[in-house]
């Protein structure tokens, strides 16, 4: 269930390994909200796996490097190279590209297999699962019956509460603006061959080229002053503006173009130890919802998909053995990903009075050193 990259990933996962695959969507269309994707090694070496690598490359952009940047001085903090030493220690290249784009090339794979079916319009709202099979309810009546159920349905998942009904996601009090614009409409930036990364206190702005570099995407994240949980008057763009009133030129100039019409509040969930019940089984942000400071969401829900199709291969006709193995191979992992996702984020937005502390101990590291990201991308 979920027709987003995740539930489209999975979908392939389960036919490729001889498995029929009906995808609910509740939208009228597999859509994509929002600009820029990150995929670090481990994301490209599962869309490998999934056959679909090959089919990304016309869209994307293969950035030189990532640079670190104080948005109050402007000046570069330590940058990390994405060139050949990158290359040849994880195999793969790190790549940027349109949400919109990686999500057509899932669909378009899905739909050239014949175990896949899609369906849109479909949102589910209730889930029986006695053991021995699953029955799934839409909003318009619809139930279908299924050997199992995959719960790819993000962040709000239905799903989930068939296994956890833990709560609702947690807010971080932080809010992003984003958006692309064309590449000509660029006034200043540290390198349309980077990914650029300016942070400070409770703010970040994050740049980088989309689509063969004809976009230029911009993320602007603030902590707002405003939170209340039971408000939707915060984190608007009048705070937005307050909170960047401080930083460089470079980083002010960048604000005017940043789209204003929509916001984005920032969700994990802290860690739980099981994702499944008899035939119910979560994954991506049903599963682990992160902060976005690694940028490993959608990396994350691609291992997923591998991860389940290869647990189900192997373990055909015992659904629990499965499930545990997937289990073991993803949730402690997930979890450091989701805490130290948390840490780095505060690490970005320490105070002022912290910040040259920080800056000068992260530079004395070398761009590459890798030692840091092994765990992640190797």
């Amino acid at each position: 269930m979920g027709g987003g990259l995740g539930g489209l990933a999975v979908a392939l996962a389960l036919a490729r390994n001889g498995t029929s695959v009906h995808v609910l969507e509740k939208e009228r269309e597999f859509t994509e909200v929002g600009a820029g994707i990150q995929l670090a090694p481990n994301a490209s070496r599962a869309l490998d796996r999934l056959g679909v690598l090959h089919a990304i490359e016309p869209f994307a952009v293969f950035p030189q490097r990532i640079r670190w940047m104080n948005a109050l001085s402007g000046e570069l903090v330590t940058s990390l190279d994405l060139g050949p030493p990158f290359r040849e220690r994880y195999n793969y290249r790190y790549v940027v590209m349109h949400r919109s784009d990686l999500l057509r090339v899932l669909v378009e794979a899905c739909r050239a297999n014949e175990r896949i079916t899609l369906e849109t319009n479909c949102s589910v709202v209730g889930i029986e699962d006695d053991g021995d099979g699953v029955r799934v309810r839409c909003a318009d009546n619809k139930q279908y019956e299924a050997a199992l159920v995959v719960g790819a349905d993000g962040l709000w998942s239905t799903v989930r509460k068939s296994i956890v009904d833990d709560g609702d996601p947690v807010c971080s009090q932080y809010v992003a603006y984003r958006g692309a614009i064309p590449i000509e409409d660029v006034s200043q930036h540290a390198g349309l061959d980077n990914v650029v990364v300016w942070t400070g206190p409770n703010m970040h702005l994050v740049q980088y080229p989309l689509r063969r570099g004809e976009l230029y995407n911009q993320v602007a994240v603030f902590k707002s002053n405003r939170y209340r949980a039971d408000s939707e008057d915060w984190g608007t763009p009048a705070e937005l503006d307050e909170h960047f009133r401080i930083t460089a030129p470079a980083v002010r100039t960048a604000l005017t173009t940043i789209k204003r019409n929509r916001r984005w509040p920032m969700y994990d969930r802290p860690p739980i130890a099981s994702w499944s019940r008899k035939r119910t089984v979560l994954m991506g942000d049903a599963a682990h919802p992160m902060l976005q400071y690694l940028a490993q969401g959608a990396c994350q829900a691609l291992e997923d998909a591998v991860a389940l199709g290869d647990a189900l291969a192997a373990n055909p006709n015992d659904l629990a053995r499965a499930f545990g193995a997937y289990e073991k191979s993803r949730i402690a992992h997930t979890a450091r990903v989701v805490t130290t996702a948390r840490a780095w984020g505060q690490l970005w937005h320490v105070p002022s009075a912290e910040i040259d502390r920080r800056d000068a101990m992260l530079a004395t590291r070398r761009p590459d050193d890798y030692r840091e990201t092994d765990w992640l991308y190797g």
